[in-house]
């Protein structure tokens, strides 16, 4: 049994992981999360909250608070996912990034450096460090037709994607300088159930089941990989558990689309599934009316693509949600959860 401690496990990402953990495995879970705007608990549902789930309301950026919980659970593993990660509100305040993304990263491997190095035997053969990032990190592929690599240079274009490329080349570093046994994941855009709404799946749910316009930027022409959150929860359970120590594993999704595309997929299954709305076609409107294109926003990359070739490969996962199965999915439970998610949606 592993005692795995989650950092931002109230959040989108972390929260699947912890639900994948409890459901799967009899593994321990310790959650990490300063419960800030986007810090979700009911993620984390009731029933799962049994003797293998701790929850430690702590933010990363609070190195006592953090070397504590280390001391105090033990965990073998650590799962790093606790991060601001919103382009656009990196733009406006990048302050906060840089504090939670790249000190706050720094204050957990000076923690785990610390707790490991008092490990010994066993113990210390079985610690890992897993840091968990984006695809962003590697710039625009401005349209040709290659996809990232764990080798791709690193090109952040936005204050996020530059903090988190800061966060990996710290834990890299940690890694070459003290030895400290880190793998780090990087993944394309997720979707799925409790994902914060300032994101635009969900955004454009619940303004089109509001009427409001569906604000795209530019074109709509920019293109992202779209993984399916719960098939990325199993992906990073799989590193975590099964990775060579000083590895980097790509996860994607295989779903390349077009921003524009999304959204009126999106609009589609809407119409499907509530066509009583007051803005859908039979109602004399249609969800797609709602669609407005806006002034594209600075340093906005054309093009992700993830070759996910390698844990495909060396660890055996690939994705198993096709677009189509995993947005119908998530409008679904977006459908079900639309007031507790509008709630959300006003502080955006």
């Amino acid at each position: 049994m592993n005692r795995i401690l989650v950092t931002g496990g109230a959040g989108f990402i972390g929260s699947a992981v912890i639900r994948h953990i409890l459901k799967n495995t009899q593994d321990l879970v310790v959650n990490v999360d300063a419960l800030t705007y986007a810090g979700n608990l009911e993620s984390i549902p009731s029933h799962l909250q049994n003797e293998r789930y701790v929850f430690e309301q702590v933010n990363i950026c609070d190195a006592d608070e953090i070397s504590r919980v280390f001391f105090e659970h033990k965990p073998n593993l650590v799962m790093h996912l606790a991060a601001e990660s919103h382009v656009d509100r990196s733009i406006d305040g990048p302050a906060d990034f840089i504090k939670t993304n790249i000190i706050g990263t720094y204050n957990l491997l000076e923690a785990a450096r610390e707790y490991w190095g008092s490990l010994v035997g066993l113990k210390k053969d079985a610690f890992r460090f897993h840091h968990i990032s984006t695809d962003e990190v590697f710039g625009d592929l401005q349209g040709t037709a290659d996809s990232f690599t764990e080798e791709s240079p690193y090109d952040p274009s936005s204050p996020y994607s530059a903090t988190k490329a800061g966060a990996d080349h710290l834990v890299r570093a940690w890694c070459r300088t003290y030895g400290l046994p880190i793998l780090i994941s990087n993944s394309s855009n997720n979707y799925g159930a409790y994902q914060y709404p300032e994101k635009l799946i969900p955004r454009m749910i619940l303004n089109a089941l509001a009427g409001k316009p569906l604000t795209i930027y530019g074109n709509g022409c920019q293109v992202r990989d779209w993984l399916y959150v719960g098939d990325h929860a199993i992906a990073l359970y799989k590193v975590v558990t099964e990775g060579k120590v000083g590895e980097t594993y790509n996860i994607g999704g295989d779903n390349e689309r077009r921003n524009l595309d999304v959204v009126e997929a999106l609009c589609e299954l809407l119409e499907e599934l509530v066509p009583g709305n007051p803005n859908s076609r039979a109602s004399g409107k249609g969800f797609k009316q709602l669609i407005t294109f806006v002034e594209d926003r600075p340093s906005h990359d054309v093009r992700y693509a993830i070759n996910a070739e390698k844990i495909k490969r060396e660890l055996g996962w690939a994705p198993q949600k096709k677009f189509e199965e995993g947005i119908r999915k998530t409008v679904i439970w977006y459908l079900e959860n639309k007031e507790r998610m509008n709630e959300l949606l006003q502080k955006v």
